[in-house]
């Protein structure tokens, strides 16, 4: 996440220091939800997942993108409505196939 950090800032040392700062937070709240969606085999929603953490929105949908570019969780393709009624991703946890295909 160094990499990250250091782009996501505009060469100001108050920028620098805040965009430190939200990496280590970040890297916090993908624990937060990668735990969530293992603990939970029949698989959540961002909203499901915000539900059951008591973290709004905002803080964990970008997490959701992160762990999916990093291969530690998947779109099942099921999809169930949001709060909003809208049709939202059903997101699992790929250690959780990694299981069932061991067992």
């Amino acid at each position: 996440m160094g990499a990250r950090t250091e782009t996501n800032h505009r060469g100001v040392d108050t920028s620098i220091e805040a965009a430190a700062i939200a990496a280590l937070g970040a890297s916090a709240l993908r624990r937060l939800v990668l735990r969530t969606l293992y603990n939970h085999p029949e698989n959540l929603t961002v909203d499901q997942t915000c539900a059951v953490t008591k973290r709004p929105r905002y803080s964990l949908q970008p997490r959701f993108t992160e762990l999916r570019d990093m291969g530690l969780i998947r779109d099942t393709g099921e999809r169930r409505l949001n709060a909003s009624g809208a049709s939202a991703k059903v997101w699992r946890a790929v250690a959780l196939d990694q299981q069932e295909a061991a067992a």
